[in-house]
């Protein structure tokens, strides 16, 4: 299963963004991991910048290197802007409307939960958590698994109403993806153009 295993709040104070969730550390240091954390800020340079926003975008959806290129390359081409298309392909993912919907409190706790085979998309049970949705699509919980304390507990605490492309039955515990979103309604603090410039090179 290809996911990030390193540590956690090092990838959130290497971008000052609590990306793989809330973190003491980042409140405690706010000045990047290793020995030179602390020490005066070098200049980046352009590559560098554009290198880290890629960086940050795998971490946030939890996507190693290889995903990223081959979702980037789907995404030039389609019709539309390539930097919102690839956000728009990140954000259809089932592990990530799983998360978006509230039945997991994160990603990865999301993606752990497709891969147990807890989550349907259309009634079927699907197990893969980079299946790309399209709008329709219906995305529920297993009835075996509706009584799981981790999705009760996600549910309680997130809604899918924040989001305006999904909706939510709590009682059937199913959402619906009714559209892919767009650039503007997706809250991640990510600037895709420079991904889009790095990938250009």
């Amino acid at each position: 299963m290809a996911r990030y295993t390193g540590p956690k709040a090092r990838i959130s104070r290497r971008f000052n963004e609590p990306i793989l969730g809330e973190s003491k550390a980042l409140q405690k240091k706010n000045y990047p991991p290793g020995q030179h954390g602390k020490g005066k800020k070098r200049k980046q340079s352009e590559y560098a910048i554009q290198l880290a926003e890629k960086q940050k975008a795998k971490y946030i959806y939890g996507i190693l290197e290889r995903q990223f290129e081959n979702i980037f390359d789907k995404a030039t081409r389609k019709k539309g802007v390539t930097g919102e298309v690839l956000l728009q392909m990140l954000e259809s993912r089932l592990d990530n409307t799983a998360y978006r919907l509230g039945i997991a409190p994160t990603r990865r706790a999301a993606r752990q939960l497709v891969v147990h085979k807890h989550i349907t998309v259309n009634g079927e049970v699907v197990n893969i958590p980079s299946v790309s949705l399209r709008p329709g699509d219906i995305v529920g919980v297993r009835e075996k698994s509706k009584s799981l304390e981790t999705i009760t507990n996600s549910l309680s605490i997130q809604s899918a109403k924040k989001y305006n492309w999904l909706e939510w039955d709590g009682h059937e515990m199913v959402g619906k993806l009714i559209n892919l979103p767009l650039r503007q309604d997706i809250p991640e603090n990510i600037n895709e153009q420079l991904i889009v410039e790095l990938y250009s090179k």
